[in-house]
C-alpha cells in the first residue's frame, strides 16, 4: 500500500497536477495511509479494513471533511493499482462514505461590522494597505492567496473586473485552486476608488508589481503574518470571533443578498460545483415573495370592534 501509494502520487507530479496538491497527498499517505494499511499487500485490503480506517480517525476526533479527503486518495491509489496491474478491484468503490454533518451555518461581516473593522486598521503605511485589502476581500471574495498574487495589470479598470489568475501559497505562486477559479469578478465603485488611491500611495505601481504587496520592499506579503494582523484589527473593533476567510462569506452573503444569480456567484467565487455556492441560498431575496403569501394567508388578528353600549 505504501509503495503504491508513493508511485501514484510520482505519477500524478509527473502529469503536472499543483505542487500544493501533491504536499497534500503526501501528508495523507506518510501521516494516515501508510501507517494504518502498513506493507500489506494491496489486494488484502478489503471493504470492512477501510471501514476501520475511517472508523479510527474519526475517534481521533479527524473532521469529517478530512476522513472523507483520505478515503478519496486511498480511493485513487486503487484506481491506478488497477490500471497498472498491482491489484483487480477497489474496495473503497463499496464504502459508504462519512457523512459531512458540519453545519451550514457560515461566519460572515454585517455592513457595520465591515465598517468598523476597517476604522479600527492602524494609520501606519501597513496598516493603509491592510485597509484596502480587507475590503477587497469583502467586496471580491477573493481567497487570501490570490489576493496576494495579485498584480495591478490584472484589475480592468475600464470593464470595472478582476482577473483572477494566480494564486500564493505556501510560499509559492501558482495557478488558483481549480479551473473554476480562473475567473473575473466584478468590482464595486467604492473598491475602485480605494485601489484608485492606493495605487497612488504605492512605491510599486507598475503593472507587473502586486496590489498587496510588502510597502517597504515590493516582496510578497506572508499569509500568516496577515491572518495575525486581521485578527488584531477585529479585536481592536470589538467584533466577535472573526476569520480573515469570512470576509470572502461577506460577499457570498451580500451579493445573494442584493439579489445576483446564485450561478454567477458560483462563478464570481470560482466554486467548482453548485453545492458550495448553495450556502449562500438562504441569504438571496425570496423570488416567490413567499412572506407576502404568508401574510395574505395568516393575517394579523384584527382589533375587536368595540361593543360597550352607547350612553
Amino acid at each position: 500500500m505504501a509503495e503504491a501509494g508513493s508511485r501514484y502520487i510520482t505519477h500524478k507530479q509527473a502529469v503536472g497536477l499543483k505542487r500544493s496538491t501533491l504536499q497534500d497527498y503526501e501528508s495523507y499517505l506518510r501521516v494516515h495511509l501508510a501507517p494504518f494499511f502498513g506493507e500489506r499487500p494491496l489486494d488484502s485490503i478489503d471493504l470492512e479494513l477501510v471501514e476501520e480506517f475511517i472508523a479510527a480517525k474519526r475517534q481521533q476526533g479527524k473532521a469529517t471533511k478530512s476522513a472523507i479527503n483520505y478515503v478519496l486518495l486511498l480511493s485513487a491509489i486503487f484506481g491506478h493499482a488497477i490500471r497498472r496491474g498491482w491489484c483487480t478491484r477497489n474496495p473503497v468503490r463499496d464504502v459508504e462514505k462519512p457523512r459531512d454533518d458540519r453545519s451550514r451555518d457560515i461566519r460572515f461581516l454585517s455592513g457595520a461590522e465591515l465598517e468598523a473593522l476597517l476604522a479600527a486598521v492602524r494609520q501606519t503605511t501597513l496598516g493603509r494597505s491592510d485597509r484596502v485589502l480587507y475590503l477587497a476581500a469583502a467586496m471580491t471574495g477573493m481567497r487570501r492567496g490570490e489576493l496576494l498574487a495579485l498584480r495591478w495589470q490584472d484589475i480592468d479598470w475600464q470593464s470595472l473586473q478582476i482577473r483572477v489568475r494566480r494564486n500564493y501559497t505556501r510560499g509559492e505562486f501558482g495557478t488558483p485552486k481549480s479551473r473554476r477559479s480562473t475567473r473575473t469578478v466584478p468590482l464595486a465603485p467604492r473598491l475602485v476608488s480605494e485601489l484608485k488611491d492606493h495605487l497612488e500611495r504605492s512605491r510599486f505601481s507598475e503593472a507587473i508589481d502586486l496590489v498587496f504587496c510588502n510597502p517597504a520592499s515590493g516582496a510578497v506579503r506572508d499569509g500568516s503574518h496577515i491572518r495575525r494582523r486581521f485578527i488584531a484589527t477585529a479585536g481592536r473593533a470589538g467584533l466577535r470571533p472573526v476569520r480573515f476567510h469570512d470576509l470572502r462569506h461577506t460577499f457570498g452573503t451580500q451579493m445573494a443578498a442584493a439579489g445576483a444569480p446564485m450561478r454567477a456567484v458560483q462563478e464570481w467565487m470560482g466554486h467548482s460545483n453548485y453545492q458550495t455556492t448553495s450556502i449562500y441560498a438562504d441569504y438571496a431575496l425570496d423570488p416567490a415573495r413567499g412572506a407576502h403569501y404568508a401574510t395574505l394567508a395568516f393575517p394579523p388578528p384584527t382589533e375587536p370592534a368595540d361593543s360597550t353600549p352607547a350612553a
